[in-house]
């Protein structure tokens, strides 16, 4: 980012202007808490959207791209439910997607095919459609500006704390703001976002323009964290702009930089704090990949080491093997030099150099073993090849891990 951008605090999708939310319990988590949520704008939005690739779309993420290749600019709410994901259930499922964004529609007083579905939890079950709508008509009569953190408690399901973040920048015309929540704490390992997020602005956009502006903030961010390496078949990324705040980024272009490195604040925090909350994850790397002939192929060098589960549970045991890291790196699918790769981790602001060449640089192992004992640890891996360079995050991978996603669905 350009320049820092103020934080809102306790911000979050409701933050801009024109939107209000709120969430309900529908009888799908059994400890009663909410678990339906529904967001709504006042004015109609500029909506970009990125899914899966997963070739098993949920029935959600079907509806949802449908809808919106259709109508990118007259999008008004998103309902969303955790618990089950409506994933793998065919016709039914579509059609039972289809009926829940009816339900929040009639309940929030909208036109018809003016909102879009999300759906997180286990594959392969059946919707209840009845439960979900009755909890979006109770949603709907409490819908609040400060309901976006009720949303954000609502769509999670193994996370151990909501995610929402917002912040504000000034424009010689106004006010911009911009939101999101997003949920997320396994099955972590996007190809085109993470597992829920919905941001929202009150600036004015057009759909064939915040469509690239998300995509880019979507591929430096949720598309750049990892938590198993397994990609989910309902992962979807919305941006809702309602041009609330009546001031359009596009026409000027410093103003539309400072409006994507808001976008992009917003969705960083919320990936680092999915990262962060990773099923038993009790440490967070940062892998800075320098030195490529482009930002993709640093993102899969980066990516490749972030899934690795045994970078990741060298990680958990503090156990600096560089060589675990460098075949990783070789396994991404991009051609490297191997003479000239080095590898190094940080402490204190000081970078150790693990390996150069190719080879060990017979780094210190006391201070290399304490670099790797640390909460938060940062590797860098210059490829030597061009100019070109991304970040990418993940966690460790703990017996904790295990034992949540050996019992998930009972």
């Amino acid at each position: 980012m350009s320049s820092a951008i103020p934080e809102i605090p306790n911000g979050s999708v409701t933050s801009p202007r024109g939107f209000t939310a709120a969430a309900a319990h529908a009888g799908l988590k059994t400890d009663g808490t909410p678990d339906v949520a529904l967001l709504v704008s006042s004015t109609s939005c500029a909506t970009a959207g990125v899914f899966t690739k997963n070739a098993l779309r949920a029935a959600p993420v079907v509806y949802d791209a449908d809808l919106l290749s259709e109508r990118p600019g007259r999008m008004r709410a998103v309902a969303m439910n955790a618990r089950i994901a409506n994933a793998c259930t065919g016709a039914d499922g579509l059609a039972a997607a289809r009926a829940m964004a009816q339900a929040a529609e009639q309940a929030a007083g909208l036109p018809p095919r003016t909102a879009l579905v999300l759906s997180t939890g286990v594959i392969g079950v059946p919707l209840p459609v009845a439960q979900i709508a009755e909890g979006l008509r109770t949603a709907a009569a409490g819908l609040t500006a400060e309901g976006g953190v009720d949303a954000a408690r609502a769509i999670m399901t193994t996370d151990t704390r909501p995610k929402h973040h917002a912040v504000r920048f000034e424009t010689p015309a106004g006010m911009i703001t911009v939101g999101g929540i997003a949920k997320g704490a396994g099955m972590i390992h996007p190809d085109m976002a993470t597992l829920l997020a919905v941001l929202t602005t009150d600036a004015v956009g057009e759909p064939a323009l915040l469509q690239p502006v998300f995509r880019r903030v979507v591929d430096r961010t949720f598309n750049a964290i990892s938590v198993d390496g397994d990609t989910s078949t309902n992962d979807t990324a919305l941006l809702l702009a309602n041009g609330a705040a009546g001031i359009d980024p596009a026409r000027d272009g410093a103003l539309a930089r400072q409006f994507e490195d808001a976008v992009l604040a917003v969705a960083r925090t919320l990936a680092l704090a999915i990262v962060t909350d990773g099923e038993g994850a009790s440490k967070l790397v940062e892998i800075q990949v320098v030195g490529a002939v482009s930002e993709a192929s640093a993102r899969d060098v980066g990516r490749a080491i972030a899934r690795s589960t045994l970078v990741k549970t060298a990680i958990y045991g503090a156990d600096p093997n560089w060589g675990r890291i460098l075949a990783a790196a070789g396994a991404a699918g991009v051609a490297l030099a191997v003479d000239r790769l080095t590898l190094e981790a940080a402490e204190d602001g000081e970078w150790l150099t693990l390996a150069a060449g190719g080879a060990t640089a017979h780094p210190d192992a006391a201070r290399a073993r304490a670099i790797f004992q640390q909460k938060t640890i940062r590797l860098r891996i210059d490829l030597g090849l061009g100019r070109a360079e991304a970040v990418v995050w993940t966690c460790d991978l703990t017996p904790d891990y295990v034992r949540i996603n050996a019992d998930y669905t009972s």
